[in-house]
């Protein structure tokens, strides 16, 4: 692992906070720049990282706090200034591409979306400059074109690992029939592939309850799982149906009818598990109160099966104890701690979680800017990166495999980490 990380004093609370950006000396020197905000300047031919976000519009806010946390990440003595553009201008993503480009930027970070990415990405592979997109739509990735956000297919995989770790063999996923059903989809074909087990089963469904209620049931095969009916106690001797039967050999000592009143109760058998042991789900809102009525109409027992869902789950866990046990997988909350201390330090409010992409994107392009440049060598090492969110690692193809940890619903209601991020991200499947 490339270890990029320094300390860096910010008089703050929390201490030292280790930072990608190879700061030099002792402290972390905020640069002067347009408006008083640090690492940024507008003078030509100073520019040598190209910065592509929404500034302006429906995600001006959002391109803001990322703008800012680029500028952060930069704000040491030495680092590349940042070319800042605005996606939402005249002529949209892909003439900020063509401005960086022609400015001489040697590689653009952004844009945010993937249809902004569409856009850029051929511009830049034909001028040969590395492109670190923030979209999570991992079919952007290619060759010279990274895809930064967190993808499904990237929390599908380390669930999938730490299913198999605990003995499940048996996938399937019953997800909405949309851009991030499908994307989770593919990820579990994927991973399942890579690791030799059998093609998961896979169902989709539209968003009304009636359309869950019938692909769970399809899904988990819940008419043939249905136990036998108990039957009924026929009483041996004489009865009001044929009272000249003769009695059992052990009538004597068999009970009267009155005396079998009260009957015991039957006890049902229990019904038999479902044709998997690991469930992918990623509903939120209405359709998961949905899903998780119909998991226990269908008898898909927690202990029997691991059930597995989005990151996206994190911001309301605390609303999900009826999932208690299920499993969703994220960065480690704790190894931003840092970086959000260093943020509102200087910014005076908390950054969002998407801000982690262009701080890190921003932090490896400085280091590689001061160590002959952004090369595919470089950028592609194979023991990856440590940023704010932990160990990840840009791969040739375009995808980036990133650490994260394992986290579990608990019966209350939160999550707690039973699985912590990797440390090690080299030998993580690629």
């Amino acid at each position: 692992m490339s270890r990029l990380r320094k300390g860096v004093s910010t008089g703050l609370a929390a201490g030292t906070f280790l930072t990608l950006t190879a700061c030099s000396g002792g402290g972390s020197s905020l640069i002067p720049g347009v408006g008083g905000i640090p690492g940024s300047s507008q003078a030509p031919g100073a520019h040598d990282v190209g910065l592509i976000l929404p500034l302006t519009g429906r995600y001006g806010a959002i391109g803001g706090r990322m703008r800012d946390a680029a500028k952060l990440a930069l704000s040491a003595q030495g680092s590349p200034a940042l070319d800042i553009h605005d996606s939402n201008a005249a002529g949209g993503a892909a003439q900020a591409a063509h401005d960086a480009l022609s400015r001489g930027d040697a590689m653009i970070l952004g844009p945010l979306t993937a249809t902004e990415t569409a856009a850029v990405a051929p511009l830049a592979v034909e001028a040969d400059k590395p492109v670190l997109a923030f979209t999570s739509d991992s079919t952007q990735a290619r060759p010279g074109v990274w895809v930064m956000g967190l993808t499904p297919e990237q929390q599908v995989r380390r669930m999938v690992d730490a299913a198999r770790a605990t003995g499940r063999k048996t996938f399937a996923a019953f997800l909405p029939d949309n851009a991030l059903g499908h994307a989770m989809a593919e990820g579990l074909q994927r991973a399942c592939r890579d690791d030799g087990l059998n093609e998961p089963k896979i169902v989709f469904h539209a968003m009304d309850a009636q359309s869950i209620d019938d692909g769970l049931k399809s899904l988990s095969d819940i008419a043939n799982r249905q136990p036998p009916a108990p039957a009924p106690t026929v009483p041996s001797g004489p009865s009001a149906v044929d009272p000249t039967a003769e009695a059992a050999p052990d009538s004597a000592t068999a009970a009267t009818p009155a005396q079998a009143t009260p009957s015991q109760p039957v006890v049902a058998p229990p019904v038999p598990p479902p044709p998997f042991d690991a469930l992918v789900l990623a509903d939120t809102g209405m359709e998961l109160g949905h899903i998780i009525t119909a998991l226990r109409d269908d008898h898909i027992d927690a202990s029997q099966v691991q059930l597995m869902g989005p990151a996206l789950w994190k911001a309301f866990d605390g609303k999900l104890s009826a999932l208690h046990g299920a499993w969703y997988a994220a960065p480690d909350a704790k190894d931003r701690n840092g970086y959000v201390g260093q943020y509102k330090a200087v910014y005076k409010q908390a950054p969002s979680p998407v801000t982690d992409f262009a701080y890190d994107a921003a932090a490896l392009a400085g280091s590689l800017m001061k160590q002959g440049g952004p090369t595919t060598a470089a950028l592609t090492r194979a023991d990856g990166y440590m940023g704010v969110d932990g160990l990840f690692r840009l791969r040739p193809d375009g995808h980036v495999t990133r650490a994260l940890a394992i986290y579990q619903i608990q019966r209350g209601g939160g999550a707690r980490i039973i699985v912590p991020a990797s440390r090690d991200i080299a030998a993580r499947p690629s």
